[in-house]
């Protein structure tokens, strides 16, 4: 015997032998008769059959037959005429009607009209000209003559007809009396017939024995030791299976949430905020002067309702005003000009979530670290490395006697978390000194990526909120550790709705955390 004839014989379901034993008798047998001359039930039959086609051993036909009649309305319309036609009578001989008129002269009901006047339009048998109904010269010309929907009509008033015996004529009237509701009735007829191919033929005579096979085990098999008097049914190990995708996150949802969970087990605590804040928060407690780019419409969304809001206590906007005109005891000269309290009321949607950290800092005393992750807003041209929505995550620590050496060594240890080789070089933000952009090595790309930024914040920022020890702040947008992560060139891929792209991902990111 071939070897892979005998392995496939052996691969064989009983349900699978039983069938084709059904028909190495008789062919012609359709399913109803092999459940019956087999004692399976038809469910059983048709997964056999299934299966069996898939292997190339049987081939399997399925022969839909519709079987059309007509409805009570059907009936009616063949006696008494379509609508359209019963208006086409009037229409004939008065050759115009008002429209309010029609459903009167040609005894319609409510229903009846509005398909009438479509019918009449489509088929070309009146138009319809300031609210009069007008008959064509090929509505004259059809007075005697019935469309293929009128002829289907009289056919089927005369007995059920299969569909597949139409001829062309009356499959075109089909298709019109099946866009109307109520008509017709279509009775589907399934027949299904099987025919042995070489490889059933070569199965049957090489032969097989017909009995039960234990594809699982019971605990009372186990419990027993019946188990060892089975015979098992053997299955291929190589064999294809079936694709399935699985529920799971979005791809920045769960790096979000590995994100969240790397701060959390560094001792950290979450902190949020609201998406539409002050321009107290989001620029003037972090010494960003009124007049700065940054602030301008083109940069930044300004809302219109509420137009303001509220500032936090007198004493802090006083401290702040202070600080923003000459430095007041920081050392620092300030911006030298008149601080303005109706700019910093301003409500625009934050353009980063740093304005967290100083509210944090107003309400909570050192020593504390603290997170944030959230949605950020700023006026960009939507291209494949911008959007004007992305996520941003922030983290400060603040205790007396940490340096510049403590913001490293923990930038190293997120990143670290986050899979990254990091390293550092200089760089400016407005309210951090000892600024610090921190790169991460890319393997596959053998070059080194610009993450996030970092550094202590200013002695300007600090001392209105009345904190006296240093503080180290870093943050990095969420979108683009994304793209890196995921390997995509366009931003927008992470927004988009591509089921393909999202079936494909991983169900996690890859990185166990320590």
């Amino acid at each position: 015997m071939n070897k892979d004839v005998s392995k496939i014989i052996n691969e064989l379901h009983i349900y699978e032998k039983k069938l084709l034993n059904a028909l190495e008798t008789n062919e012609d047998l359709s399913p109803d008769e092999i459940a019956q001359n087999t004692n399976l039930d038809i469910k059983s039959v048709m997964s056999a059959a299934g299966s069996l086609a898939s292997k190339d051993i049987i081939k399997m036909d399925k022969d839909v037959e519709e079987i059309l009649s007509l409805s009570s309305d059907g009936n009616n319309f063949a006696e008494i005429g379509l609508p359209e036609r019963r208006v086409l009578n009037v229409l004939i001989s008065k050759k115009e009607i008002p429209m309010g008129e029609m459903a009167k002269l040609a005894d319609l009901d409510k229903n009846e009209n509005k398909i009438a006047i479509g019918w009449l339009v489509r088929k070309n048998w009146a138009k319809i000209d300031k609210g009069i109904l007008k008959v064509t010269d090929f509505g004259l010309e059809s007075e005697d003559i019935n469309g293929n929907d009128e002829k289907l009509l009289l056919k089927l008033n005369e007995g059920n007809v299969n569909k597949n015996e139409l001829d062309e004529d009356l499959l075109e009237g089909f298709k019109k009396l099946n866009e109307r509701k109520n008509i017709l009735n279509i009775q589907k007829n399934t027949n299904h017939s099987f025919k042995l191919l070489d490889l059933g033929k070569e199965i049957l005579e090489n032969g097989f024995t017909i009995k039960e096979q234990a594809t699982q085990l019971t605990h009372q098999q186990l419990k027993e030791d019946t188990w060892k008097n089975l015979e098992y049914r053997p299955y291929d190990i190589n064999a294809e299976a079936p694709e399935i995708f699985p529920g799971k996150g979005h791809p920045l949802r769960l790096i979000i949430d590995e994100i969240r969970d790397i701060f959390l087990n560094l001792g950290f605590t979450e902190a949020n905020g609201t998406i539409l804040d002050s321009a107290f928060w989001n620029f003037d407690s972090l010494f960003q002067p009124q007049d700065h780019a940054a602030r301008e419409m083109q940069d930044t969304f300004y809302v219109k309702n509420p137009l303001k809001c509220d500032l936090p206590n007198d004493e802090l906007v006083e401290k702040t005003s202070q600080i923003h005109e000459d430095g007041a005891d920081t050392g620092s000269t300030g911006w030298n000009y008149k601080w303005d309290e109706d700019i910093a009321r301003q409500s625009v949607l934050r353009t980063h979530t740093t304005g967290i950290s100083t509210k944090f800092l107003n309400e909570n005393k050192p020593p504390l670290k603290m997170f944030s992750v959230g949605r950020v807003f700023r006026r960009e041209t939507i291209t494949y490395k911008h959007l004007p929505e992305f996520h941003q995550v922030e983290g400060i620590v603040a205790a007396e006697g940490i340096n510049y050496e403590n913001l490293l060594g923990t930038l190293k240890e997120f990143y670290k978390k986050l899979g990254f080789e990091v390293r550092f070089r200089p760089a400016y933000f407005p309210y951090t000194y000892l600024s610090t952009e921190c790169e991460v090595y890319l393997e596959e790309k053998e070059s080194w990526i610009e993450l996030g930024g970092s550094g202590m914040f200013r002695p300007e920022v600090l001392a209105p909120l009345g904190i006296d020890v240093p503080v180290l702040a870093f943050g990095l947008g969420i979108e683009r550790l994304a793209m890196i992560r995921y390997d995509i060139s366009d931003i927008r891929m992470l927004y988009k709705s591509d089921i393909k792209w999202l079936r494909e991902l991983p169900l996690t990111n890859g990185i166990k955390l320590d």
